[in-house]
């Protein structure tokens, strides 16, 4: 079943993978500065179309406050697939903060979110699988996504391996 993303501030089953790169697209259009993107792995078909790259470019651009922290699990393979995100993230690197889980609890959490500055969210248990369910505008189903997010990155290190070399 293909469910269209929700009209404004409601709750949106995604079971496709059409479904979950319109809600994607749609998230990232409503945020203002800030997002929180927690990936397990970065896949080619994720946040590399030109639309998602514009929508990144803008919010990275949107002038004080802006700020974009991605936690991922395998940068060294995002790397070496040449992912267009950390191209656009080596490009701003002031504003894109890349971290990488080392404890064992966060490395075997298999989930995904996207969480923007609007209340919006998406969460997927298996990040492997186009499941879950997303809202433009839920704070209150936001907040413990954030919370597991941000206990997340505080205990991730710096992807050093994709910052660029300052020479």
């Amino acid at each position: 079943m293909n469910t269209p993303a929700a009209p404004d501030d409601g709750f949106t089953l995604v079971d496709t993978r059409a479904t979950l790169a319109e809600v994607r697209l749609q998230l990232l259009a409503d945020t203002r500065r800030q997002l929180f993107i927690q990936l397990p792995r970065l896949t080619p078909d994720i946040y590399a179309s030109p639309l998602e790259q514009a929508e990144l470019r803008r919010i990275a651009t949107a002038g004080r406050g802006a700020e974009i922290r991605l936690l991922l699990h395998e940068p060294a393979a995002t790397l070496r697939d040449g992912h267009r995100l950390i191209a656009l993230a080596q490009r701003l690197p002031s504003i894109w903060q890349i971290r990488t889980p080392v404890e064992p609890v966060d490395l075997d959490c298999a989930s995904a979110c996207l969480l923007n500055d609007n209340g919006g969210y998406l969460f997927l248990p298996d990040a492997e699988r186009p499941q879950g369910r997303a809202s433009r505008r839920d704070r209150a189903a936001q907040i413990p996504l954030r919370q597991r997010f941000d206990e997340t990155w505080e205990r991730s290190i710096r992807a050093r391996e994709l910052q660029t070399l300052d020479l």
